[in-house]
């Protein structure tokens, strides 16, 4: 049974009944980048309770969204087939709300997952298509990532590595996706700090990875 019933025949509130409670998409959004150890999931969602996380991790279990499978001797959580298909869901939601998001407060984080499913948001194969392959070391904070761009095919990866340009931004790279703010602009101001590689690759970066916001 839902947690929440709307007492509706609908497809939109069975969909809600399912993954709208709070926090539930979040864990989807997360498990879409790869199975991940309770543990895992809750350093990710650092204001989660811990009451809560289980209860949702029940629900989305007994909805058939995610299901709990051994994993190198350890358990993990993953997304099953049914699951899956909320991608386009969540790349969408993360499309609409990028336009509301407005400037960083304090305490808000970026964290690896969150990070993966933005550029994943705004990465736009038919224009990447067209331009040489590049791997970015990109540090978002506490998360680092390798993003690998090979025509229409996008790799992101936790950790470091070779890479074609490697530089670091906090929250503000909002600005860049959104063509806010311009990379050389960007890189000027200390938005963007470049560690290695040539600094004009920010501008393939910015090319690559745009929502309008």
């Amino acid at each position: 049974m839902a947690a929440r019933d709307y007492g509706q025949y609908c497809g939109v509130t069975r969909a809600l009944e399912l993954v709208g409670e709070r926090w539930a998409l979040l864990i989807v959004r997360d498990l879409l980048v790869g199975p991940r150890r309770y543990g895992e999931l809750a350093a990710g969602l650092p204001r989660i309770p811990s009451n809560i996380l289980a209860a949702r991790l029940k629900e989305l279990q007994a909805a058939g969204v995610i299901r709990r499978v051994p994993h190198s001797r350890v358990v993990v959580y993953e997304l099953t087939s049914y699951g899956r298909e909320l991608e386009p869901v969540v790349l969408a939601l993360g499309a609409w709300g990028f336009k509301a998001m407005g400037d960083p407060r304090e305490e808000q984080i970026i964290t690896p997952d969150s990070m993966t499913m933005s550029l994943r948001t705004a990465f736009r194969p038919h224009v990447a298509a067209e331009l040489p392959a590049t791997a970015y070391a990109a540090y978002f904070g506490p998360a680092e990532l390798l993003i690998r761009v090979d025509g229409a095919t996008l790799d992101v990866a936790r950790g470091d590595g070779p890479a074609d340009l490697a530089f670091a931004a906090g929250p503000d790279i909002r600005r860049i996706i959104s063509g806010e703010l311009a990379p050389d602009r960007a890189i000027a101001t200390g938005v963007v700090e470049v560690l290695r590689g040539p600094g004009d690759l920010l501008v393939r970066f910015a090319t690559t990875f745009h929502l309008a916001a």
